[in-house]
């Protein structure tokens, strides 16, 4: 009994391991070193097997590593589809993942090989674009998702989305009751600023976290120009309101950028199947 407790607690120990274990450092890196014995085994298999005239997509050995490189596209697609059934083991969500993400490296270098360097305004050309580009894309998600939710928790102090909006309107309940004194311009400016709609913003305004058209921060402005009592009241409650909006628009930004490269890569993956299925389908019809 004594020796099975050991080894289930062993046992829930790793499986702890596991769990924080970053899909990246799988296994430690298992998929690392397998996607970099295939770039390597390619790469020397390039350069010691001797095609005449010279490498191509159309010789044995392009059409080889051109199969490769198909399955291995056709099967790292099918990630999507894979994130709906949460497994352990050896083919875990995570170890899904890890390998989606190395081998998808190491078509870069299956990929051009495959071409021969062989690049021109046609079909074939622009697979071997696309399939650059959701790499790309790729590269640029993993980057994000390891650095960005780091940030967004720490933006949001401990605050959910609903406790951020609660306290902007809580400012603004006050900014109103504030505004009751004011002359009639005054009053327009906070009136203004208390209709722009916090969470109505172009993707360039998202991307960017830059808002040119904020009125809080030209209602701020005029304000601080009065040294009055209200004045001063009113500006004390607008630059309270602009850091509740900064951190509203920060949390937007942040989202942005870790949502945005998804609508680059699914729709690339999409575009580069169906330049692949034209591809093959052309070099079948003219072979």
């Amino acid at each position: 009994m004594a020796s099975t407790s050991k080894r289930d607690f062993a046992l829930d120990e790793q499986r702890r391991d596991a769990d924080h274990e970053s899909f990246l450092a799988h296994r430690r890196m298992r998929w690392l070193k397998i996607a970099l014995g295939i770039s390597v085994i390619v790469l020397l298999a390039y350069f010691l097997i001797d095609v005449e005239p010279r490498h191509n997509g159309g010789s044995w050995f392009g059409y080889t590593l051109g199969t490769i490189g198909l399955l291995l596209i056709v099967w790292l697609s099918l990630l999507g589809i894979r994130k709906r059934k949460m497994t352990e083991g050896r083919w875990s969500l995570k170890a899904w993942t890890s390998a989606h993400v190395y081998l998808g490296l190491a078509l870069v270098v299956i990929g051009t090989l495959h071409t021969g360097f062989q690049l021109g305004w046609n079909v074939h050309t622009l697979a071997w674009a696309l399939m650059m580009l959701v790499i790309v894309s790729g590269i640029y998600g993993i980057s994000v998702y390891a650095t960005l939710p780091e940030r967004l928790s720490t933006n949001r102090r401990e605050m959910t989305r609903g406790q951020m909006v609660e306290a902007l309107e809580a400012i603004d309940r006050q900014l109103d009751n504030a505004a009751q004194p004011l002359d009639r311009d005054d009053a327009d400016l906070i009136i203004a600023a208390l209709e722009q709609d916090a969470f109505r913003a172009g993707m360039t305004a998202r991307l960017t976290g830059r808002y040119p058209g904020c009125k809080t921060r030209r209602a701020q402005s005029a304000f601080a120009s009065d040294g009055s009592e209200e004045h001063e009241r009113v500006n004390a409650l607008l630059g309270r309101r602009k850091a509740q909006l900064d951190q509203i628009r920060r949390q937007m930004r942040l989202r942005a950028l870790l949502e945005v490269w998804l609508y680059i890569h699914i729709p690339a993956t999409i575009a580069l199947i169906a330049a692949l299925i034209a591809h093959v389908v052309s070099v079948f019809y003219y072979w």
